[in-house]
């Protein structure tokens, strides 16, 4: 009995390859301005920015998220 699996892919693995060079480069610009936000305000300056733009983040996916709960 034959198996007509062939695996995964190359594309499965150009697409992880990508997302992973995407994902150090955001990672990398976000290290970059957090260093310069702790350079500019000191440790907990940035970590306030930090907070507050996570707090942010969330508050808005949170309203996105009870407003699709409420139409469905």
């Amino acid at each position: 009995m034959k198996e007509d699996d062939d695996g995964i892919g190359f594309t499965f693995y150009l697409k992880l390859a990508g997302a992973v060079l995407a994902g150090g480069l955001v990672l990398l610009v976000l290290l970059l301005l957090f260093s310069r936000a702790v350079y500019a305000w000191g440790f907990f300056g940035a970590f306030l920015a930090l907070s507050i733009i996570l707090l942010g983040f969330g508050w808005v996916y949170d309203r996105r998220e009870a407003r699709r709960y409420e139409t469905s």
